[in-house]
């Protein structure tokens, strides 16, 4: 069969280069992580809480736009990994709070440090003024079509 010549190629697309760099960006990240034993979901996790110790993982789950399952899942891996706590409520068992125990705490900085290196790895060479453009472009995209949930994977 032949190709149409109006069917656009798959590069024609800003979504596929989005897409590519993205993918990039992710799986260097992802891979920085593993080395210290954390995948990107738990960092997200490990991140917010890190400013808001003692948070029900309810508004954990609205804040981060996951399920409360997906919540739940990882902040059990989590505190298996002795990184984070659950406390629950005495008086309402029902009422659970999440907090980082020293080790996580600790490890925070560390991540984050991954997290500046990966991007200076893939944007360091960009002037001020070309990465100002690109993240307000992009933080318009996410305004203008409501965007919420935190990319994870």
């Amino acid at each position: 069969m032949l190709a149409e010549s109006n069917i656009s190629p798959l590069d024609a697309h800003l979504g596929y280069w989005l897409r590519f760099v993205s993918n990039h960006v992710s799986h260097a990240f992802a891979a920085k992580l593993a080395g210290r034993g954390v995948t990107v979901a738990e960092w997200v996790v490990l991140r917010d809480v890190y400013d808001r110790d003692g948070v029900a993982p309810s508004l954990l789950a609205d804040r981060l736009g996951m399920t409360r399952g997906a919540i739940s899942k990882l902040a059990d891996r989590l505190a298996a990994k002795g990184l984070l706590t659950q406390s629950v409520d005495p008086q309402d068992r029902r009422y659970q709070t999440l907090a980082l125990t020293s080790e996580g705490r600790a490890l925070v900085p560390d991540l984050s440090a991954l997290a500046d290196r990966n991007d200076l790895d893939f944007f360091g060479h960009l002037a001020p003024v070309e990465r100002a453009r690109i993240e307000d472009t992009l933080k318009g995209i996410v305004r203008r079509m409501g965007l919420r949930s935190i990319p994870i994977d």
